[in-house]
């Protein structure tokens, strides 16, 4: 089985591009284990009344970023509790910063995963930003230019680290897809890499 890790901008469809892999994989009868890691902070905080609940909501309502050891936990029980050896796993947000890399690498290895792809969905800062102001999700930092730059500036200080280190190594093979095109056009480019 495989593991397929979608990088991306905010903006970037990187979600998207998961799912219409999922649909595609399970169109031809395989079965997948999707981890989405925003969707397994956003359900910890909303079933859970405990003080790490709370102080979850806290740090993501204030704009905060959580210490690396959560998004880590959250993924891996995940991966730990729901994986049967015979799903592809797809992963979204996951290893964001530099010291959570390794770490991903020795859950595939530990789960004996065949191979190991990295989809960097790239797009422009100013695609990113068009994409975000325009989606009106109903998240308050889309809407706003100044928090929009901060996430993108984020990203580049922290996420792509990742992809280069990732680059470097011989476990996972990264792509770099362009995410500027049409979202049909983009899914073509990741279905010829696997």
């Amino acid at each position: 089985m495989n593991a397929y890790i979608f990088y991306g901008k905010s903006g970037s469809g990187k979600g998207t591009q998961a799912q219409l892999l999922i649909e595609h994989l399970e169109n031809q009868g395989q079965s997948v284990l999707y981890v989405e890691t925003g969707k397994l902070f956003r359900d910890f905080v909303a079933s859970n009344d405990t003080f790490s609940a709370q102080r979850t909501k806290s740090i993501i309502d204030n704009g905060q970023l959580m210490p690396a050891f959560f998004p880590v936990y959250l993924w891996a029980k995940q991966l730990i509790e729901n994986y049967d050896g015979t799903q592809h796993i797809i992963l979204d947000g996951v290893t964001r910063r530099i010291e959570e890399a390794p770490i991903l690498e020795s859950a595939l290895e530990f789960l004996q995963v065949d191979k190991k792809i990295v989809f960097n969905i790239d797009l422009s800062n100013a695609s990113a930003q068009q994409r975000l102001l325009s989606r009106n999700q109903g998240r308050a930092d889309d809407a706003d230019v100044t928090k929009i730059q901060q996430r993108l500036d984020w990203y580049a200080e922290n996420v792509n680290p990742v992809l280069d280190y990732y680059r470097q190594g011989n476990t996972l093979t990264v792509y770099d897809i362009n995410g500027e095109p049409a979202i049909e056009t983009i899914f073509e480019e990741i279905k010829k890499c696997i």
